[in-house]
């Protein structure tokens, strides 16, 4: 296959204006302009540095500043964890525990909030309250100890990978022939301008329409998908995009929608109930795919692009080239187009998009176009389009999907 060259440089400053939605609150200034971003995103600039590495460490002090910015914002749901990340206040999750271990934990003064089973998956959790006057984090590390034989967690946040902004272009045509496969999205709710399939809600107000769920929604069903099942996992909550709701939206969509490739434009911490359950998807012959996110190379590793087997997207813009600001994993498998093009927001107008989170539309199409001609990943790798150095690069992963599936700005 005929290899073009690309190169990850910074280049010509990118501004997108703010679009309506649920917003992040953006923390000073970063390298370029720090952007308000659409949805809850963690997109910290879509601009141009000087030097890449300086770059990249700005990015992460600015993803840091933002998650604790957003948490202050909210913390009468929210707070950080043990870990420093952002999770559900006053809740902590208990996998893998016995009557006995959860008796300990009431003794100790937690209370339990809830004890659900994901049937699909298999998977059993404990909804733990903390005990009062305690921090999430000394909970957590109280409780853990107490319990070293059980998988204790915080409930932690995950956030949408991409802005858009206010401009707008005419409605495309599909870009792809049909696909005939049930893909799942884990996002938020699509406005009714997009149709799906079927959408449920596993957050407090979900379904509500999001301008990111939107856009992901679309640029499937350009990239000929013509089922798509939602599982809206934000809703009206700012604690939204939890583990726990992550994990029912998975196990819904593996059981009664029957989705074999589950499309997660979103990026958080590694938390073990999340693991689980695509570990339990993935044994049930389900293909996640998972975008890098958008914080730079200097970003700890995403998840759950990090997870192992799933098939973790990086984006590029209309000229090939690596965005700048995404992100990194524990590997990474495929590139998409990402940038330089349009998707439909809440309201149903195409607007100009960019991150991590609209390439994964495009690779996940691909794998369920994949399904019905053999194994996904070695079609997949057949059809990759080799960019930057020859071979499997850090920037590029195994290659560019879909080159042809965007429409350009």
């Amino acid at each position: 296959m005929p290899k073009r060259f690309a190169l990850f440089l910074p280049l010509a400053t990118l501004t997108a204006a703010p679009a309506a939605g649920q917003l992040l609150p953006s923390v000073g200034q970063t390298v370029g302009r720090v952007l308000d971003t659409a949805g809850r995103t963690l997109d910290p600039v879509e601009g141009a540095v000087g030097d890449v590495t300086h770059g990249a460490a700005r990015l992460a002090d600015a993803r840091r500043l933002r998650l604790s910015d957003f948490v202050r914002r909210n913390r009468d749901v929210l707070e950080l964890d043990a870990a420093g990340d952002p999770a559900r206040r006053g809740e902590l999750l208990l996998m893998g525990a016995s009557d006995a271990d959860v008796a300990r934990a009431e003794a100790a003064g937690f209370a339990v909030l809830g004890d659900e089973r994901l049937g699909t998956l298999d998977i059993s959790v404990v909804r733990l309250g903390i005990p009062a006057r305690q921090s999430l984090a000394k909970a957590e590390a109280g409780l853990k100890k107490l319990l070293p034989d059980a998988t204790v967690s915080a409930d932690t946040l995950h956030f949408q990978s991409g802005t858009l902004a206010a401009t707008d272009g005419p409605r495309p045509s599909p870009t792809a022939a049909s696909i005939d496969q049930t893909v799942g999205m884990i996002d938020g709710a699509p406005g009714a301008a997009i149709a799906v399939t079927a959408t449920r809600g596993f957050a407090r107000g979900a379904p509500t329409p999001s301008h990111h769920g939107s856009a992901v929604a679309s640029l499937l069903r350009l990239a000929g998908v013509r089922r798509i099942a939602v599982a809206d996992v934000y809703g009206a909550d700012p604690a939204g995009g939890n583990a726990l709701a992550v994990a029912r939206g998975l196990d819904w969509l593996v059981g009664p929608q029957g989705s074999r490739i589950v499309s997660i434009s979103l990026v958080g911490p590694d938390n073990p109930l999340v693991a689980r359950a695509i570990a339990a998807a993935q044994r049930r012959g389900v293909h996640i795919v998972a975008a890098v996110g958008n914080d730079g190379p200097a970003a700890p590793p995403s998840y759950p692009a990090s997870y192992p087997g799933v098939i973790a997207v990086t984006a590029v813009d209309g000229r090939g080239r690596a965005l700048i600001e995404a992100g990194r994993a524990g590997h990474l498998d495929y590139a998409a187009p990402g940038a330089d093009m349009l998707a439909a927001n809440a309201g149903g107008r195409w607007v100009k998009v960019r991150g991590t989170s609209y390439a994964v539309p495009f690779a996940a199409a691909r794998a369920a176009a994949a399904l019905d001609r053999g194994a996904v990943i070695p079609t997949l790798d057949r059809e990759a389009l080799d960019l930057g150095r020859k071979g499997a690069d850090p920037v590029f992963g195994r290659g560019l999907l879909c080159p042809t599936c965007a429409r350009r700005k």
